[in-house]
């Protein structure tokens, strides 16, 4: 995997059948407020479902999308959900599909499992320890250790590409990239994921900031310098913030 890391997502491609078919069955029958709410239920229900396996996730705004576009062919539906649905945005013209997500930690008794349409994932290749995009997660299996392992497809990259990962030590929410007035954010001994550029490969590897030159920002933006040692290798380097991807909460 030497080609550069895409950062874009490909369109959502669709619903199935069997979708559409529910969606049209609840837009007939439902008397549930048409909110967010509603929306990401709908969404929550097809990703866990078995016939999703191997494909794109859902997002609920792309299910509201669907509700949206059906309702102008349904004005008396419209007439009855329009106070429900004040307070959910209009449905962009084009959703970006998000890939399948699954979590690192299972969560603990009472707390509240996270909208996988709303998680972006990526994972570290073991052929490179590079961390890629993931398009989506195939299947899972349990090792004899009682880890479990989940295969994944990169974004940009075919099924022979495709590769076991260790769920607990390889896979994690997706690394965010930072506005150029948010560099005050990044402090010495932050985890980073940092654009390695080299004159065979230009991908992303973990390492720890060790050192900020903070610098007057101009026209340009941030001009800061941060000095980076990288995880798999110790070396270290001097990089622009437009090279480094935060781990979230940021």
């Amino acid at each position: 995997m030497d080609r550069l890391r895409p950062r874009q997502r490909l369109l959502f491609s669709g619903f199935s059948k069997a979708e559409i078919e529910k969606m049209e069955k609840l837009l007939k029958e439902s008397r549930q407020p048409m909110n967010k709410e509603f929306f990401q239920k709908i969404a929550r229900g097809f990703n866990y479902s078995s016939a999703r396996a191997g494909k794109p996730i859902v997002r609920w705004t792309e299910v509201q999308c669907w509700f949206q576009n059906r309702q102008e062919d349904c004005p008396s539906k419209v007439a009855s959900s329009t106070d429900a649905s004040k307070d959910v945005p209009p449905c962009p013209k084009s959703s970006p599909s998000n890939e399948a997500k699954e979590s690192s930690q299972m969560p603990k008794a009472g707390e509240r499992v996270p909208d996988l349409s709303e998680l972006e994932f990526e994972a570290r290749s073991s052929k490179d320890g590079a961390w890629y995009d993931v398009d989506m997660f195939l299947c899972h299996r349990f090792l004899p250790s009682g880890e479990a392992e989940v295969r994944v497809r990169f974004v940009g990259f075919g099924a022979e590409e495709d590769e076991w990962v260790n769920v607990k030590n390889a896979v994690r929410e997706r690394s965010v990239p930072l506005e150029h007035s948010e560099c005050h954010k990044v402090q010495v001994g932050d985890l980073v994921c940092c654009f390695q550029e080299r004159r065979d490969q230009a991908i992303y590897y973990d390492a720890h900031v060790i050192d900020i030159q903070r610098r007057m920002h101009d026209i340009r933006g941030c001009r800061c310098l941060f000095l980076i040692r990288y995880d798999h290798d110790n070396t270290e380097e001097r990089v622009r913030l437009r090279r480094l991807c935060c781990r979230p909460p940021y």
